[in-house]
């Protein structure tokens, strides 16, 4: 239980600290910028819109290694 309660909590420690991930390639940023500059509102959510979308595949994945390590430990304590 103790080791659940650290994984989750590592886990949303990891999925709030997206300050040093606010970066984004130069030219959507320029692109952005711009937009800004110009008076249009589109560029606004354009970092958590990246975030957003890179932040789903790694859950993904780890959704699945975490099923996979579920069902191992089942086994292993089955087969004890």
């Amino acid at each position: 239980m103790k080791r659940r309660i650290f994984s989750l909590l590592t886990i949303l420690i990891l999925a709030t600290t997206t300050h040093q991930a606010l970066a984004q390639c130069s030219v959507c940023r320029i692109g952005a910028e711009s937009n800004v500059e110009h008076g249009y509102s589109a560029g606004k959510g354009l970092n958590k819109g990246i975030l957003y979308l890179m932040a789903v595949p790694y859950v993904l994945v780890g959704a699945g290694f975490y099923i996979i390590y579920k069902k191992r430990k089942e086994k292993e304590n089955h087969s004890s």
